[in-house]
């Protein structure tokens, strides 16, 4: 009884460990079909943004950086001038993290940029973490245009196929010790 415990226990670790965060792998696109305009931030609840700037980008940005993301239900948060370059955010090769406060959100599936000025910016990624959502990360490691959205919307998708992918493949892997534990109880 002992050992199946043991295996049921290490089963159900492996699986909570490796299915705590979801990437999605694609290329962020100019939206403009997105109308960000009316975004109204009323709601209680705090995402915690951590956002890598590439070390390919400019040394540092004065430019003027907005962010906005959101779920497919048509809840988004905004978040105008995120940018400071009195504190060196978004410098080369830096992790900047910021809390933001909106209207809570199911499972984001879309995130874009907005930049405004002449120095450019390179975004390596960005991870969001949110209250009734698992943490997503996306992989920009691309330049943001100056004046337009720029970033990933995966919201359509949703019911078609799930683009949310498991970290590293890990939860698929985890899937199969399981299933052989099982097997062997």
């Amino acid at each position: 009884m002992k050992a199946v415990s043991f295996l049921f226990l290490l089963q159900l670790t492996s699986i909570f460990i490796f299915s705590q965060s979801q990437s999605i792998v694609s290329q962020p696109q100019v939206l403009e079909s997105k109308d960000f305009s009316n975004i109204q931030n009323v709601g209680g609840c705090s995402f915690t943004v951590v956002i890598k700037t590439s070390c390919s980008s400019v040394s540092f940005t004065r430019d003027q950086i907005s962010l906005v993301f959101g779920d497919a239900y048509g809840n988004q948060v905004y978040a105008p001038r995120i940018d400071d370059p009195s504190t060196r955010t978004f410098e080369r090769c830096s992790t900047d993290t910021f809390q933001v406060n909106g209207p809570c959100t199911y499972q984001i599936c879309h995130v874009a940029f907005y930049r405004t000025g002449m120095d450019g910016w390179k975004p390596e990624s960005i991870k969001i973490y949110g209250y009734n959502s698992s943490p997503v990360t996306f992989y920009y490691n691309a330049f943001v245009p100056s004046g337009v959205w720029f970033g990933f919307d995966y919201c359509s998708k949703t019911a078609q196929s799930p683009p949310l992918l498991p970290s590293n493949g890990k939860l698929f892997l985890t899937a199969i010790p399981g299933f052989l534990l099982n097997a062997l109880v």
